[in-house]
């Protein structure tokens, strides 16, 4: 048998970290996932979908990923029960992540957090002159 899941979609929220009481990292999030197709009014529709990961990972998903942000997730689908506080049973379904990967850089009022002056200028970037190579040069 196969359980099997892998999303791409944008945080709802900021991930909500916390630890066990023997202090395992686990985080919840929501992803809104876009559907293939629009609805009748030519709008797109989204489902959205309860997450949960553990240990490093949800640290490290708490850490660096904001409400917004585009992450992609692959893990397996989970349901459990409990009763709530009026006595009646919860049913809950939702996807533990074993992997949660970040596709878009940190980003701070839609700005790149490095400046221009942080970045190392790569040497091997055409500038649009000619470059001089000699027969010498050539390893072969």
């Amino acid at each position: 048998m196969i359980n099997a899941v892998t999303l791409v979609g944008r945080l709802t929220k900021d991930p909500e970290l916390r630890y066990t009481q023997n202090g395992v990292a686990t985080a919840n999030f929501t992803l809104a996932v876009n559907r293939t197709f629009s609805n009748q009014q030519g709008e797109r529709e989204a489902d959205f979908i309860n997450c949960v990961v553990w240990r490093k990972p949800a640290e490290n998903t708490a850490n660096y990923c904001r409400k917004g942000q585009l992450v992609g997730v692959t893990g397996r689908i989970q349901t459990r029960n409990y009763e709530g506080q009026d006595g009646k049973k919860v049913y809950v379904t939702e996807v533990v992540a074993d992997s949660v990967q970040f596709l878009e850089g940190k980003k701070d009022g839609g700005q790149d957090q490095t400046s221009k002056q942080d970045r190392v200028k790569d040497p091997f970037v055409m500038t649009g002159g000619v470059i001089e190579i000699s027969d010498e040069d050539l390893p072969f």
